[in-house]
């Protein structure tokens, strides 16, 4: 009897996967653990591996389509062995009905196996391996995919890998693709309708949890950057390690302002509040189709470098929707920044169950008072969003205070 191969549950949150590629096709022989196709989930694209070894008989659905979680997408059988999208054929009815041979009664022999699939044809010889994304990031930049060398696994051909190539159609170059749709304009039309992938699915769903039900509040500051400014122009002069950005001086003061004031680095659990003993942020990372937050854990505990070399690999493995879903679940508090995009200040949503997020905007050179004095100095507004049945007024208060003076006074952070 053939074994279903159904659509699993790949993250925490998935409900339904869009089978991307079949990596496997009818008639090759499959061993438990090979990959047989790739499965865009709600927040990565991940692989389908074998849980039987045989032959596959049947792909019961093509790439492209969108199946629920537990629903069968593929056949694996006995090379020959009869299927009807995965349930049993006549032939095999009338076969497990008849009595094992060596009865004292005729035995009845049933029509003759369908023949098994054709195998599919090869692959051409030199064909480039490269994953989904980045064959279609290529195909719109007119990047020819044969003649680089990829970095990611066995040699395939990832995101990280079209930047460094020429285009020969204009790209962002240094960074990565611009997030949102591609559209293209048809002659005659008056719109263009753009399929729910299942990230802008999931991202949907979590608002309307998350802006319905959840009473906020927001609350809005002010900080003076100077000496965070002078500082990260210290650590550029050194040289050595990871670039330190702006952001992963944030991530660090936000950490540890956390481990100050333990009411906000909580969840809401509908009869219970969840407050952490562990500081794991979130930064919320822009990706072609929408918005995936990763999670470094143990913020408070690393120190500045380790936090700037682990953000810049986890926004690069999101961007090529390759992260795990213990790498982007599980966060106590989150961080969004849209102060590269030129933003003076906004209000995020918060991610349920977390109880508080951070809006950072951008670093600005205003005029102000400084010591009595009018004089230009770069600063930076912050707006905390917090869920009011887990965090008051004052308690945000006092949390952003704290983060105001480590942020304006860097040494706070290690002392």
């Amino acid at each position: 009897m053939a074994t279903k191969v159904v659509m699993e549950a790949l993250s925490p949150t998935m409900e339904e996967g869009r089978l991307v590629e079949w990596k496997k096709q009818e008639g090759d022989a499959v061993a438990v653990g090979d990959v047989l196709a790739e499965v865009e989930t709600d927040k990565a694209v991940m692989e389908l591996v074998a849980r039987a070894a045989g032959t596959l008989l049947k792909q019961v659905v093509a790439a492209g389509a969108t199946v629920p979680v537990s629903e069968p997408v593929a056949l694996i059988g006995e090379p020959g062995e009869a299927v009807d999208n995965g349930k049993p054929t006549p032939a095999q009815k009338q076969q497990a009905t008849q009595p094992a041979p060596g009865q004292d009664r005729p035995v009845s022999m049933p029509p003759a196996p369908e023949p098994p699939p054709a195998p599919a044809a090869p692959a051409p010889e030199g064909r480039v391996k490269a994953s989904p994304l980045a064959r279609r990031i290529a195909a719109e930049r007119g990047i020819d995919l044969g003649g680089l060398a990829g970095s990611g696994p066995e040699g395939r051909v990832v995101l990280r890998d079209l930047e460094r190539a020429p285009a020969a159609a204009p790209a962002r170059a240094g960074g990565p693709p611009t997030p949102g749709p591609v559209l293209r304009n048809v002659e005659g039309a008056q719109f263009t309708d753009v399929p729910l992938n299942q990230l802008r699915k999931t991202i949907a769903r979590r608002l309307v949890q998350s802006i319905g039900p959840i009473p906020t509040f927001y609350l809005t500051t002010e900080v003076d950057m100077e000496r965070a400014w002078e500082s990260r122009e210290a650590l550029k002069a050194l040289g050595d390690g990871p670039k330190v950005s702006f952001n992963d001086i944030i991530l660090k003061a936000v950490a540890a302002a956390l481990r100050q004031h333990p009411a906000c680095n909580a969840w809401w659990q509908d009869d219970h509040i969840r407050y952490w003993h562990e500081v794991h942020v979130s930064m919320a990372v822009a990706i072609e189709d929408g918005l995936i937050t990763p999670v470094i854990r143990n913020t408070d505990l690393k120190s500045l470098r380790e936090i700037a070399a682990e953000s810049l690999d986890l926004a690069e493995r999101a961007r090529e929707r390759r992260l795990k879903p213990e790498e982007y679940t599980g966060g106590t508090f989150s961080v969004s920044n849209l102060g590269m995009l030129d933003i003076d200040e906004f209000t995020a949503v918060i991610n349920p169950p977390e109880a508080g997020i951070l809006a950072v905007g951008r670093i600005a050179e205003k005029p102000v008072v400084h010591e009595g004095q009018l004089a230009v100095r770069r600063r930076l507004r912050l707006t905390m969003s917090c869920d009011h049945r887990v965090i008051d007024g004052a308690t945000g208060a006092r949390f952003l205070k704290t983060l105001k003076a480590m942020l304006e006074n860097p040494l706070a952070m290690v002392w």
